[in-house]
């Protein structure tokens, strides 16, 4: 069992298992060396045993390496690792073909054109490169959110047979869209994905498979004899036009069906055009039943003679047959010798891309070519902390990776840094550091101190930082200055003879608000200072409010109409 976490071919970091399959698992995995999410599928134990199976697996999903087409989920690598039989393909986020089906059932018309488009465009890309899919089904067809059609799994079902059959979950789901051929135990050939591209879109405007049964054999024979059920009696109002390319793709003699897929991607294009809708039903020209009997009857003799005859006709038939062989087996192995066997022999061997870091371009450029790459003339600028402007922080692809002789290197070449060098900022102007600071990107938070006035310190002038001098800051960094807040102590008004000039004097002096009241009072002096509201030698800053009370003596009379 794969666990999260493990490690596939030192490579390949196992994120979390994203499906479970007859011959496989997949799983989400993360490309160390490439930085990238990829499916990673492995094979099931019991397959892994199959040495035969094996081989015909690693060769098919290598072949399938070489498909490139949108439509055509990208096989990137193939391996084995610890017994365990991997291929990593690119990930896709999307829904099997099949959840959507159990989802909603038949789909519209053209969603049906527009998928089987997609679909056919993709076989017919892998039948010109000779790959043949074996397994097509909507279990092996990813729907991307915007629509787009992927497919997967090519070759992977090469082993399913008419013996194979009898395994019944596991090809269950195959079975269903399998080829009467096949059924019967005959090879696969490109007819063969065209009677499961059939089955498909069978099932997309009916919302059902054509043929089902209790186990895989009851469904196989159904593919073998059963004739495709009607397609009007599910939707009466289906245009003609439609039934026709499914009775054609879905006819069990191969010779009925298209000559190709390319042929049935055409017949789609037009599908939904309005003088189609009433066409002729589709006549097969060839028989449905019998039909490898009928395709390739027994010879009759009249006499003897003609059966010598016969049998010379023969000999040297057989003559000629083992002379094209031998041809044959020279022209392969002179293309054998031409494409693999020769190239090898003249192969350069691969070499490591040297660390150019911290090199002028021009350094850089003679030490990568003396190694026999290829340098691009237009390089890529990006800033960095570390490296001077002007020279090569590094390479893409990077240093140390392997790569034939000739191969293009980009430079990536530093920009220099938008950070700067903080200085001593002490008795400096707060306000023309903060601006100096802010240009270039740096938050300035902001702390008080308390100054006496008589300190003689300016105001506004920066106290202390919490960034040495020397260190680097740059976008997004954090520096707090600190700058003086003035304080006044606060005198004993009373006591030191102030009066009520002298009170205000003293407030416009520092910065404080004042508030005076009255009150009266016969036995203290009047204009005296008898109450005030902070006691003497209490630190008050700017801004803050002084309050007073005076002496003011009146009359007895003028103290009633006070009071009252």
């Amino acid at each position: 069992m794969i666990s999260k976490g493990q490690m596939i071919n030192d490579r390949y970091e196992i994120i979390r298992s994203i499906g479970e399959g007859g011959m496989a698992n997949v799983y989400l995995a993360y490309d160390t060396i490439l930085d990238r999410k990829v499916a990673v599928k492995v094979l099931r134990g019991d397959l892994a045993e199959d040495e035969k199976f094996v081989r015909r697996f690693q060769r098919e999903a290598i072949a399938a390496s070489s498909l490139s087409h949108p439509n055509i989920v990208e096989v990137y690598d193939v391996g084995e690792d610890d017994d365990k039989y991997y291929i990593v393909m690119e990930y896709v986020h999307g829904q099997t073909l099949k959840s959507l089906i159990k989802r909603r059932g038949a789909l519209t018309l053209p969603e049906v054109i527009d998928i089987m488009s997609q679909l056919t465009s993709a076989i017919s890309c892998a039948h010109d490169s000779y790959i043949i899919h074996r397994d097509i089904k909507p279990q092996n067809v990813i729907i991307l959110e915007d629509g787009r059609v992927k497919v997967m799994d090519f070759g992977i079902a090469a082993q399913l047979n008419s013996n194979s059959v009898t395994q019944t979950n596991s090809v269950m789901g195959t079975v269903y869209y399998l080829p009467p051929e096949q059924a019967n135990g005959g090879a696969a050939t490109t007819k063969s994905d065209i009677y499961s591209l059939g089955i498909l879109m069978y099932e997309l405007v009916v919302g059902r498979v054509p043929f089902k049964g209790d186990s895989p054999v009851e469904v196989a024979i159904k593919q073998m004899r059963e004739k495709i059920p009607d397609l009007t009696v599910a939707n009466p109002d289906l245009p003609m036009s439609i039934e026709n390319i499914i009775l054609r793709a879905c006819a069990k003699n191969p010779k009925n069906r298209y000559d190709s897929v390319k042929e049935m991607h055409e017949d789609l294009k037009t599908a939904l055009n309005r003088e189609r809708f009433d066409e002729a039903k589709v006549v097969y020209e060839y028989p449905e039943s019998n039909f490898e009997e009928e395709d390739f009857p027994k010879p009759t003799r009249a006499n003897r003679g003609e059966e010598k005859e016969e049998a010379k006709k023969d000999k040297k038939l057989n003559k000629s047959v083992i002379v094209a062989m031998i041809i044959a087996g020279i022209l392969l192995f002179g293309l054998l010798f031409t494409f693999i066997i020769y190239p090898k022999f003249i192969a350069k061997p691969p070499i490591e891309v040297p660390d150019v870091s911290d090199m002028t371009v021009a350094q850089a450029e003679k030490t990568l070519e003396d190694e026999g790459f290829i340098v691009n003339a237009k390089t890529e600028k990006k800033e960095d902390d570390d490296i001077k402007k002007g020279k090569v922080i590094e390479t893409d692809p990077e240093a140390g990776r392997t790569l034939k002789k000739g191969s293009k290197i980009t430079l990536i070449v530093s920009k220099g840094t938008k950070k700067i060098t903080i200085e001593d900022y002490t008795g400096k102007n707060y306000y023309e550091v903060k601006a100096e600071l802010e240009a270039a990107n740096i938050t300035v938070e902001t702390e008080t101190k308390d100054v006496a006035e008589s300190d003689n310190v300016k105001e506004n002038t920066i106290l202390s930082q919490d960034v040495k001098p020397g260190e680097k800051l740059g976008k997004g960094d954090t520096i707090v200055l600190t700058i003086p807040e003035f304080y006044t102590t606060y005198p004993d008004f009373a006591k030191d003879g102030y009066g009520v000039v002298d009170v205000k004097s003293f407030c416009t002096k520092n910065g404080l608000t004042l508030e005076v009241s009255y009150e009266a009072d016969q036995n203290k002096e009047e204009g005296s200072i008898s109450y005030q509201n902070m006691a003497p030698g209490t630190k008050v800053n700017k801004g803050a409010t002084v309050k007073i009370t005076v002496v003011k003596n009146i009359s007895d009379d003028e103290g009633e109409n006070a009071e009252s």
